[in-house]
């Protein structure tokens, strides 16, 4: 039967797959692709920790007091049986060798197919022991937590798809939520379209599916509960909705507007080697955001003329808290650098804390045990700065590789003049420690992210220190206008058009030119075609996105006089609604289409 589930559009198009369910579980679960030369080590973890489980069940039954009751003796006997049922382990097996899951994905897959079937039976004895089966698996997965799992595939890696392991049908993922480590394994790999439970317009899993023009609905509520795995889905990320088991028609009218969608993509590519110059000559500055080094290779070949965001946080991450050394890291930017072929590499210091933890518990120690509101608390330089070794580590690799390139350092928000202090104090010690031992770098500028309101009212001040400023306009607006962006209970509320959002980013723009200083936007924003007259009309000339949303943009900047634009950017800063203005006055500005 076919269903329909509704949720918040964040990311336009059509994705039609087969679901692949990443179920929530009381026991935190990894999800990460293995290659093929590793499925069958992954099936040996899942061996021993069945063995292990088994004989813990085992011993448990053995040492049972006389007293105890004889229904405890008969519940341990069938958690055994389980245990070793071919429906639990066995068809756990086919996942990682079907799908390349890891064990623990594959094990809660199956748990979640098994538990369904235990919904439907009839007898409700039976239905009820799908309590036995989800404590079985359990143990399990509590097992394999602690069995130190072998490293998820590495950051930069090719990731499994779904023709290296003989299947041709593409993937949807469904999940209650997707953490931001997650998204790196999962964005290279095999899904055409995204959809969670939980989340708005700017949660991690809507940022990473809208930059990669990935179809997604997020804050679909009953979506992973409703959708079983293998079900064929649509979905549509114009309208928000999932369309579950579509029928025939309404699937060949869905292929055909994602046919229509595949026309465009390849109409915008190849605008890609056209220099981004606005009709009254206005050069305008397109630039990559990254995570990791293979991405510039990317970048590159979307027609980036530069490297605006290389997010390190994403080299810290899936490594169970071991942080990457120096050299490691210092082979990444120089990666990165040299795959850029001479143009700028900006690389912002790490910014982990509130929903970018460096592993999985460090999320619930920093929500949990050391702060309240981590958006608040100790994240970005703040938390770098408490850690002066590892940041004097990641600034000395970050100066080594600017001996092979182009290369700026970015450091995530700043909002106090002591930061800045100890932040350019960190870098002049660093400098001097590759002096002593005689290691060579290049020259760097600094410069500061501007993303809370405190750095964009002092941004004159800050710019006595720095060279350059980048606007972070995810942040900026949930810090402007006190919305956590992770929450769907206020994420309606969460509004770039909001004029105090467009005050704070105008002026900084506006501030940076007086002083002769480069400004870019690195948010959502700057890859939002929506906002590329109004950046434009505020002077903006240079915007940081992920390579596919560059053509788009392009496209945009090709059509616009900057001129015009910026004779109605007072009536937009003015308006009680700044939207509806800017789509009265921009929306003449552009010409005809001249670019396709």
């Amino acid at each position: 039967m076919s269903i329909q589930v509704f949720g918040t559009p964040v990311s336009r198009g059509v994705a039609i797959g087969r679901a692949v369910l990443v179920a929530s579980s009381r026991v935190d679960v990894a999800h990460y692709f293995v290659p093929t030369e590793r499925i069958d080590s992954e099936i040996e973890r899942l061996r021993v920790a069945r063995d292990a489980v088994s004989t813990e069940l085992s011993t448990l039954k053995r040492d049972l007091p006389p007293e105890a009751p004889t229904e405890l003796s008969a519940l341990l006997d069938v958690h055994l049986m389980l245990l070793h049922d071919e429906s639990l382990t066995g068809a756990t097996k086919q996942w990682i060798v079907e799908r390349h899951y890891n064990a623990e994905w594959a094990l809660s897959a199956q748990l979640e197919v098994l538990a369904r079937q235990f919904d439907e039976m009839d007898d409700e004895y039976l239905r009820e022991r799908k309590a036995d089966v989800e404590q079985v698996a359990e143990r399990l997965l509590r097992f394999l937590a602690r069995a130190k799992p072998g490293q998820a595939v590495p950051a930069g890696a090719e990731v499994p798809r779904a023709r290296d392991f003989g299947g041709e049908e593409p993937l949807v993922l469904v999940a209650n939520d997707v953490a931001p480590a997650d998204m790196i394994q999962f964005k290279r790999s095999v899904f055409t379209g995204f959809v969670t439970d939980v989340g708005g317009r700017t949660s991690h899993t809507a940022i990473v599916a809208r930059s990669l023009d990935i179809p997604a609905v997020v804050g679909a509520r009953e979506a992973s509960r409703l959708i079983r795995q293998d079900d064929w889905l649509v979905i549509d990320g114009d309208a928000g909705v999932v369309i579950v088991n579509p029928s025939p028609i309404v699937l060949e009218e869905y292929r055909f507007r994602q046919r229509q969608s595949e026309l465009e993509r390849a109409r915008l590519n190849r605008l890609r080697h056209t220099p981004a110059v606005t009709l009254d000559g206005q050069a305008v500055e397109l630039l990559a955001n990254i995570e990791l080094p293979g991405d510039a290779a990317v970048a590159l070949e979307a027609g980036a003329v530069g490297v605006g965001l290389f997010r390190s946080e994403f080299l810290f991450m899936n490594r169970g808290g071991d942080l990457p050394g120096e050299d490691e890291q210092f082979v990444a930017y120089r990666d990165a650098v040299v795959a850029m072929q001479g143009l700028p590499v900006t690389i912002r210091t790490v910014d982990i804390g509130a929903d970018k933890p460096l592993d999985r518990m460090s999320l619930q120690e920093l929500r949990h045990e050391h702060a309240l509101n981590p958006a608040l608390g100790l994240r970005a330089i703040r938390w770098s700065l408490s850690e002066p070794d590892m940041f004097r580590q990641q600034l000395r690799a970050i100066l080594r590789a600017s001996a092979y390139g182009n290369v700026r350092i970015l450091i995530p928000m700043v909002a106090h003049m002591g930061e800045i202090r100890l932040t350019l104090d960190a870098l002049a010690r660093a400098r001097q420690q590759l002096d002593d031992a005689g290691c060579s770098y290049g020259q760097v500028q600094v410069g500061a992210m501007i993303e809370v309101p405190a750095a964009a009212l002092a941004v004159g001040r800050f710019l006595d220190h720095f060279d350059f400023v980048s606007v972070g306009t995810n942040d900026l607006i949930q810090y402007t206008l006190a919305i956590d962006r992770s929450d769907d209970a206020v994420s309606h509320l969460f509004d770039p058009w909001h004029p105090a959002v467009l005050r704070l980013i105008a002026d900084t723009i506006s501030q940076a030119h007086a002083r002769g200083k480069g400004v870019s936007v690195c948010g959502e924003m700057a890859g939002d075609a929506a906002f590329t007259d109004l950046l434009l009309a505020m002077g903006l000339r240079s915007f940081s996105m992920h390579p596919a949303r560059i053509a788009a943009i392009k496209q945009r900047v090709l059509r616009v006089d900057t001129r015009r634009l910026a004779a109605g950017l007072p009536a937009v800063l003015s308006a009680e609604d700044p939207a509806l203005e800017a789509a009265r006055l921009f929306a003449p500005v552009l010409s005809a289409p001249s670019a396709a």
